[in-house]
């Protein structure tokens, strides 16, 4: 096989800390980036897949049929949770099928024991030792939860900056920066250095703004390629956005048994992957007095189509509107932006309605009716 050639799925930024991990792992080896998605990655993958899988698995195929042509040689692929754990071999299948050669690293639900994951990764080299590894696993980790800080900051803030872009080019040399880390003294030097890079950014944010909290199945959220870019759009209406759902969460603050008692009298048993996720989170913003609600899912999702009742019965309840959102590999952006301007008009004119005190509209109601997961397709 000669060199190693090492790649893996994209997922937002995330890529930066995968190539951390994988550089201190393998030191000799080359990592090979997928590049950014575009329409062509999903073409790719779409082209190759089963007609009724989820987008995820599609995003992730095209990612590899690139990274693959790109010269990769070893693939690593992981995931827990309904079709997700599932996609290893089934896309190993089809890449060969495809006639690419290469090994592949598959670490799911079922070989998650410390044992497994280094046999796996001792397989690509057999020199390495679980000091190297762990040093990776815990640099990378370290990336990943600066990573997940820096953009909480940026979603509640990055609508309201007096130059528009600022925040954007911050965040560029916060990611070039943090590419560079090689251990923790780096890593501990660039968060200082980025925190106070962000803090400086000018903003005007009102005493009260508008805030909505997203929620929905980790993939959609977490890759902003899959979703249009919600986020962005979001702030371009001066909305405060708050989104729990990354790394950081799945791999450390995440509990099933949280969750369900955070959605009590909604939920006695998880629905699958994140679903129960959804409705603790939702209950959440409601009880803090967020403005609205936006759930996002791949299309066909069923955990979170299995989550949309207790969503509907909990944003009847609290009054609070919700937009819903379902994208697949066919999806295109027209219609999307008018969506979002519609939803942001409506959560102003019920915040100005709450502010003058008129009860005369059950916005609540209007806003599950309105705005169902029907009027989210393009």
């Amino acid at each position: 096989m000669g060199k190693l050639k090492l790649c893996f799925p994209r997922l937002g930024d995330y890529h930066v800390a995968f190539h951390s991990i994988l550089k201190v792992i393998y030191p000799q080896a080359e990592v090979v980036t997928p590049p950014p998605m575009t329409k062509e990655t999903v073409a790719l993958g779409t082209r190759n897949s089963p007609d009724s899988i989820c987008a995820p698995f599609k995003y992730n195929l095209g990612n590899y049929i690139q990274a693959l042509e790109q010269g990769a040689n070893v693939l690593f692929q992981t995931g827990t949770g309904c079709r997700f754990g599932y996609y290893g071999p089934v896309q190993e299948q089809i890449l060969r099928d495809l006639g690419y050669d290469f090994r592949f690293i598959w670490i799911s639900r079922y070989k998650i024991n410390p044992g497994k994951i280094m046999r796996d990764l001792k397989s690509l080299d057999p020199t390495l030792t679980p000091g190297r590894a762990i040093r990776g696993g815990l640099l990378g980790l370290g990336e990943i939860l600066l990573m997940d800080r820096m953009d909480y900051y940026l979603r509640e803030h990055i609508g309201f900056e007096v130059e528009e872009g600022a925040f954007e080019r911050a965040k560029e040399a916060f990611l070039t920066d943090l590419a560079a880390v090689s251990n923790w003294r780096e890593l501990l030097t660039a968060a200082r250095k980025h925190r106070r890079a962000y803090r400086a950014v000018p903003t005007n944010m009102p005493k009260h703004p508008l805030r909505v909290g997203v929620i929905g199945e980790l993939y959609t959220l977490m890759e902003p390629f899959s979703n249009f870019y919600l986020e962005k759009q979001l702030a371009r209406y001066h909305i405060v956005v708050s989104r729990r759902m990354s790394v950081t969460f799945l791999l450390l603050t995440r509990s099933d048994r949280r969750a369900l008692r955070q959605s009590r009298g909604y939920l006695k048993y998880t629905v699958g992957a994140n679903g129960v996720d959804s409705v603790a989170q939702a209950r959440g913003y409601a009880k803090r007095g967020y403005d609205g609600l936006i759930h996002m899912k791949s299309s066909g999702c069923t955990p979170e189509i299995n989550a949309e009742p207790m969503l509907l019965r909990l944003v009847k309840d609290y009054q609070i509107p919700l937009l819903r959102l379902s994208f697949d590999a066919q999806n295109g952006d027209t219609g999307m932006q008018t969506r979002i301007e519609a939803f942001a008009d409506m959560l102003q004119m019920k915040k100005d309605d709450k502010s003058n005190g008129d009860k005369t509209h059950s916005w609540g109601r209007r806003g599950v009716d309105f705005y169902e997961g029907r009027t989210a397709q393009s």
